[in-house]
């Protein structure tokens, strides 16, 4: 019986199994664009500097034994201004320090530094029990605090400042506090639009007054 010869030339043949490498390789790219979120994700989360201010182990005494829980306080900023705190409750320390990480983030702050390295000027603020006292520093002299409120001024960029708790020690308390007196800063230029003057108005009182007490 004699054989039907096949009507698909090469050519064809070959275009045909392109079209195939084609949609493959299609496909492939695509899936290679998917990643671009993730990228930008990474980058947003490299900018974030954290610090673990503290952690706390609760055990609850059940049926058969105890079960133990961990509470993470953490603190989060860009090294250029922004802060933030945030506590989180797990049954493991990772993934408490994580849900901690991640509030801290939704609940940044702006803080205006002066000339990039320290506070505009003296702050007094309170949480509960918690009291602390934040001071302007000159250049050279360091961050000048205790643990929790060290923390905070790490993250937060800060160079020069000299800060004093004055009531409880809890680390809650103080960094309640320390965020407290940071939101009731105010820098030159903001003081200058609200009384409709110039900030080298703002600025020059400010210069001859801190002379004076220094003399």
């Amino acid at each position: 019986m004699a054989r039907t010869p096949n009507t698909d030339s090469p050519e064809r043949t070959r275009r045909g199994r392109g079209g195939e490498g084609g949609e493959r390789e299609g496909s492939g790219r695509g899936r290679g664009r998917s990643s671009g979120p993730d990228n930008r994700n990474e980058r947003e989360e490299s900018e974030f500097t954290d610090k673990l201010v503290h952690i706390n182990r609760v055990a609850k005494v059940v049926k058969g034994g105890r079960r133990f829980a961990f509470a993470a306080l953490v603190v989060v900023g860009d090294t250029k201004g922004r802060v933030g705190y945030g506590s989180g409750k797990a049954r493991e320390v990772p993934e408490a320090i994580r849900k901690a990480t991640e509030q801290a983030k939704r609940n940044l702050i702006k803080v205006a530094l002066r000339e990039g390295r320290t506070l505009h000027h003296d702050v007094f603020g309170h949480f509960g029990a918690g009291r602390v006292i934040l001071r302007a520093a000159p250049a050279g002299t360091g961050i000048i605090a205790g643990g929790p409120m060290r923390a905070v001024f790490e993250t937060m960029g800060v160079a020069d400042v000299v800060a004093k708790c004055l009531g409880t020690s809890n680390p809650h308390n103080m960094v309640k506090a320390t965020f407290a007196a940071l939101q009731g800063l105010s820098s030159p230029r903001l003081i200058a639009a609200k009384r409709g003057k110039k900030v080298g108005d703002i600025i020059g009182r400010r210069e001859p007054a801190a002379a004076a007490t220094t003399a």
